[in-house]
């Protein structure tokens, strides 16, 4: 049968193994930090207690599960952890009605605010800004601004698996919205594709266990298969991810 209350993702990243299923449930709060393996989740509400497992994540802030049925769905992981409380479908019972009425009434009010500040962004600029826009658009473009336009164009990235190799830049640690801690994390400098041949120059990665045990420093140059996609260290200017690095070695120097 066809769930359809179901939001489905356009397109959501799988995890690759167990390891990063543990790391992120894990991340969300949805398993302990001593947890080793994953354990059966339930989607409740609207009369429904139904069981669901974790299968991957649009970004940090969502969650896709799936239902017995092979049918996806979004969910912010706080509230999929909420529903695991065993009193939870009791605080649904008679208020469901009311919250739904609030909930597009939210909605509604969220709508009418973006309008607004849409509306004065376009039409309540003052005078002196406007006239200082005017200003700048009269002026021939500098040699500055004709470089920002010329901007690298953003790399056409494989969507296997790839052979890489980088060099250590940096450990630093950024914030993680669903933990007291924050993440520790690896920034990579001289960053190259080895087969299709591709330069990337910067590239960061979760400073996971497995990294930890080559016990890297800052200047080891090192080669292994993963996957890279675009996705911005938090508070870093570093444009993509390694993801689930693997067959891991040293570059020793000649």
């Amino acid at each position: 049968m066809e769930h359809t209350f179901t939001v489905q993702p356009l397109t959501y990243n799988t995890f690759e193994d167990e390891t990063e299923q543990l790391d992120q449930c894990k991340d969300w709060g949805l398993l302990s930090e001593k947890a080793t393996k994953t354990k059966a989740f339930f989607y409740k509400g609207n009369g429904m207690n139904m069981p669901c497992r974790i299968v991957g994540f649009v970004d940090k802030m969502t969650a896709v599960i799936a239902f017995d049925n092979e049918q996806l769905h979004c969910i912010h992981p706080s509230y999929l952890k909420e529903m695991q409380a065993a009193n939870y479908s009791q605080r649904l019972t008679a208020t469901a009605e009311d919250a739904t009425s609030a909930e597009v009434a939210e909605g509604e009010v969220q709508q009418e605010e973006i309008s607004a500040v849409t509306e004065l962004a376009a039409n309540d600029v003052p005078a002196e800004v406007n006239n200082v826009q005017q200003e700048k658009a009269d002026k021939p473009p500098s040699a500055k601004s004709k470089a920002k336009k010329e901007k690298a164009p953003k790399l056409e990235l494989p969507e296997d698996k790839v052979k890489m190799i980088a060099t250590v830049k940096e450990f630093t640690t950024v914030p993680n919205n669903f933990s007291d801690t924050e993440d520790e994390v690896v920034i990579y400098e001289a960053v190259s594709i080895l087969e299709p041949a591709l330069i990337v120059d910067t590239a960061w990665s979760s400073h996971s266990n497995t990294l930890k045990k080559l016990e890297l420093a800052i200047g080891d140059t090192l080669t292994f298969e993963c996957k890279i996609v675009a996705k911005k260290l938090s508070k870093h200017p570093v444009p993509y991810k390694i993801n689930n690095p693997a067959k891991m070695q040293k570059v020793t120097a000649e």
